[in-house]
């Protein structure tokens, strides 16, 4: 057991020093390394498979929802950047220009996408002409670049990857349809794939999306009691159409403009993944993009037939679940701390005992709660255990969020509150912007949303003591 305890002991405690604890994770667990280019993550196999794992789910549910994938260039010429003032101006600070091109310079600076909304409106100015082209519903994949002052891997890196909605509508009704439901989309998967419970809400006018008219949020909280924006869904209107001269021959025979919408989440729900569920032995992951689902340890490996029924074992179990057989030399006390620092669900042991009696163990990688389980049962058994750790870790995480909400009524009681704690933060908002700067300056708190799920906590705002009719949520925020 000496070397499980080293392999544990690598990870610094959460208690002691979360963003090292995270740190240790994201490498101990093989997930990334770090590259000489700053600010970026190299994604090693298993974090990319969880990613991939994740790129999957979402990718399906995109097109049950009628969307269709497509792919436009990285590079957006500086003019076509400039044609939405809002836009350019809050993407601005975070922009990677390209200037010289093989060795000459370039009659205009490109920048390496930040985000696509201005090259899919001028691919949809060209192919957009009647209503009987709309909705257009395009996503993309893709990899894009902000240039990050402070950067840590999932949560903040220079260089993400991502998925970005864009679709065009006839209606301003169906785009607000579009933005609510791919909002829903993201809520869903974080809960049902990812046991992860958000708050939907909408941005404040400060905190929306450059250009946009609204941004629709889904909030979560992690172990720390800090809040994780996790996915945006935004209702453009047509400011970008205008901008680019996008319009078509409505029903009714004049000139219209298309409502647009856009929506993306990234890499950083990884870290979302990690920070809600991990503890002190490593990650805790979700059996839905676990890489590995099962991992499968022979004990007394040398002993005759143990080494070939855990194969056999291996062979039965792959067409349902993703398993991993361990037949490496390595200690079974190494394998079980190995692979419970990479978070896999469940851990199956089998030995000569086992064998003898058709039996195996399995552990869950949450409560370490073993239980013996007849072979013939396995199919079975194992999809009752993934859901029950599924279930298990999310109450677990809505638990650790609904102890952290608390609720103020006015500026010296929300200052005593976050002082002492860290969470969510309720309070009735006037919905003026000077009252959230002074939030964010006088307490530390930045907005986070104004639920859809609204409470009357009040008649005032909790800065200016004036009429408020809104719910707003504050918190600390990666």
């Amino acid at each position: 057991m000496g070397e499980q305890k080293k392999m544990v002991e690598a990870i610094t405690s959460m208690e002691e020093d979360f963003a090292k604890w995270y740190t240790d994770i994201v490498k101990k667990a093989e997930l990334i390394d770090y590259s000489s280019v700053r600010g970026c993550m190299i994604l090693r196999p298993y974090g990319y498979a969880i990613w991939e794992n994740l790129q999957k789910i979402l990718d399906a549910k995109f097109k049950e929802t009628g969307h269709e994938n497509v792919y436009l260039p990285m590079f957006i010429p500086e003019s076509l950047l400039q044609k939405e003032k809002d836009h350019v101006e809050g993407f601005a600070p975070e922009v990677a220009w390209v200037t010289y091109g093989g060795g000459e310079k370039l009659n205009e600076r490109w920048c390496v996408r930040p985000t696509s909304e201005t090259l899919f409106c001028e691919h949809y100015a060209h192919i957009i002409n009647s209503y009987r082209d709309l909705p257009k519903l395009y996503n993309q994949w893709c990899s894009v670049v902000r240039w990050e002052k402070t950067t840590r891997p999932f949560l903040r890196t220079l260089e993400f990857l991502w998925q970005e909605g864009h679709t065009m509508h006839e209606t301003e009704e169906e785009a607000w349809a579009e933005t609510e439901r791919m909002l829903g989309v993201y809520a869903d998967v974080c809960k049902d794939s990812l046991a992860i419970p958000v708050v939907k809400g909408r941005k404040t006018e400060k905190e929306k999306f450059a250009g946009g008219v609204a941004t629709y949020t889904i909030e979560a909280m992690m172990h720390d009691g800090k809040a994780l924006q996790s996915g945006t869904s935004h209702y453009f209107g047509q400011g970008f159409a205008k901008a680019f001269g996008i319009q078509f021959t409505g029903r009714d025979n004049t000139l219209q403009y298309p409502h647009q919408t856009s929506w993306g989440v990234t890499t950083r729900l990884i870290g979302a993944i990690i920070m809600t569920h991990g503890d002190d032995n490593g990650l805790v992951l979700p059996p839905a993009i676990a890489p590995i689902q099962v991992a499968i340890i022979p004990i007394a490996q040398h002993k005759e037939g143990v080494l070939e029924k855990a194969r056999a074992l291996a062979d039965r179990l792959k067409p349902n679940f993703r398993v991993k057989l361990d037949d490496s030399d390595n200690s079974p006390g190494w394998k079980f701390a190995e692979y419970e620092m990479k978070g896999v669900p469940l851990r199956l042991e089998i030995g000569p005992k086992d064998i003898e009696q058709n039996q195996c163990v399995l552990v869950r990688r949450d409560t370490r709660e073993k239980v013996i389980v007849p072979l013939s049962e396995l199919e079975t058994k194992i999809p009752e255990m993934l859901a029950e750790l599924h279930k298990s870790i999310y109450e677990k995480a809505l638990k650790n969020r609904e102890n952290r909400t608390f609720t103020a009524h006015n500026m010296e009681e929300l200052k005593k509150l976050a002082d002492e704690n860290s969470g969510f933060f309720k309070t009735m908002w006037c919905g003026d912007e000077a009252c959230e700067n002074r939030v964010k300056e006088e307490v530390g708190l930045s907005s986070r949303c104004m639920p859809f799920e609204q409470e009357h906590l009040g008649d005032t705002c909790v800065c200016c003591g004036r009429k408020a009719e809104k719910m707003i949520y504050w918190g600390r925020a990666y």
